[in-house]
């Protein structure tokens, strides 16, 4: 990696990798602990293993920061009036709105003004109430169930584009983290996937504490970059909490000397939102980011990240290479290539140690923490 040429980083040519399409992970794996787990380390190449293995790699006083969103089945298919099909994804509930009032994606979108209505079954109607200024639909769900109860009866997962299927009956188990318990997300906090309530509990046992936080991902998590210049891509807003005694289970892993680590990039995103700026600790709260880490920036909380591998263009990438630095990323994922891991949310898992992270890399690194600056 030493004589490697760094190209310039702020133009997307940059980020754009190869992938063959056999090694996209279009189901997941047997069992949830079947993942492969590839480890970074400062110096040489990295080690495979699997993700049992996790627990050799973390200490005593250690905190491991959970996303507990969970996925809702927002996808809502139906015809209009007309009988022509229709489909609505929904986004977050509406500001200031009843739970009924929701944002939304929806197609055919030049077809579905406002004043239109879609039948998605039996019980489960959607209005069309007005459009909104990214192109999007305020819509309110019409239905005698509440909303949960309609969503799990007549919606679908919103499974990710490049998985080119329609949801199956695994998904409804596999799709979600065995922790997941805030809904709201359309998409799955993926390296969460991997983990299951025994390793957990054998992270416990050997004095590993567990935390705590919330961020509901958006649509947005699929988009790729298009922007020519990284720093011109709009980052759509996320919906975070950080409560109370997940900010205090920080505080008290940095007191004892323990490490932060974050299992997957919308954790690093929630902790490094809610930083205080002052020694790696987190301020409760909630709120909306649009928080972009890439190389260059400071991470100021986070110490150790488990993701896994993701698509070329994307921000979740750029987000990794923040950890590791651009060569050794571009590295493990040309490794992670040669030797058939499974890429994308069923795919397979990446740690970024520590001391990865403190050893930086030539085209931008996790800087030291002590002069870490907030990111905008």
């Amino acid at each position: 990696m030493t004589g490697e040429l760094t190209p310039d980083l702020s133009r997307i040519e940059a980020w754009d990798w190869p992938l063959p399409e056999e090694l996209v992970a279009r189901y997941p794996a047997r069992k949830r602990e079947d993942a492969r787990l590839m480890v970074l380390r400062p110096d040489g190449g990295p080690e495979h293993g699997q993700i049992p293995d996790l627990p050799g790699w973390m200490s005593a006083g250690d905190l491991l920061v959970l996303n507990e969103t969970r996925v809702l089945p927002v996808r809502l298919l139906g015809r209009k009036t007309t009988g022509a099909r229709a489909e609505v994804l929904l986004v977050e509930p509406a500001p200031g709105g009843d739970s009924r009032s929701w944002h939304a994606l929806v197609r055919p979108g030049r077809k579905l003004r406002p004043g239109h209505r879609v039948q998605v079954g039996d019980g489960l109607e959607v209005a069309i109430l007005d459009r909104l200024t990214d192109g999007g639909r305020l819509v309110r769900l019409e239905s005698a169930l509440p909303v949960e109860e309609a969503l799990e009866q007549w919606g679908r997962l919103p499974l990710p584009p490049y998985l080119e299927r329609e949801e199956e009956d695994i998904d409804r188990v596999r799709y979600q983290t065995v922790y997941a318990r805030v809904p709201g997300s359309v998409a799955a906090p993926t390296a969460g996937l991997h983990l299951t309530d025994g390793l957990l509990d054998r992270l416990r046992e050997e004095g590993v504490r567990v935390a705590r936080v919330t961020l509901h991902v958006g649509p947005g998590t699929f988009r790729p970059v298009e922007a020519e210049r990284v720093e011109d891509h709009g980052m759509h807003a996320e919906r975070w909490e950080v409560p109370p005694e997940a900010a205090l289970a920080v505080d008290a892993a940095r007191e004892r000397g323990g490490r932060i680590w974050a299992v997957g990039t919308t954790v690093v995103r929630t902790l490094e939102s809610a930083a205080r700026g002052d020694g790696g600790r987190v301020e409760a709260g909630s709120g909306e980011t649009r928080l972009f880490l890439r190389p260059g920036r400071k991470v100021q909380v986070v110490d150790g990240l488990l993701t896994n591998f993701h698509l070329p263009r994307s921000t979740l990438l750029m987000l990794v290479a923040t950890f590791a630095g651009y060569h050794r990323t571009r590295a493990a994922y040309r490794e992670a290539v040669e030797t058939g891991y499974r890429f994308y949310s069923y795919g397979d898992a990446m740690l970024v140690p520590p001391d990865v992270v403190r050893a930086g890399a030539p085209g931008g690194s996790a800087g030291d923490r002590n002069d870490a600056s907030p990111v905008v």
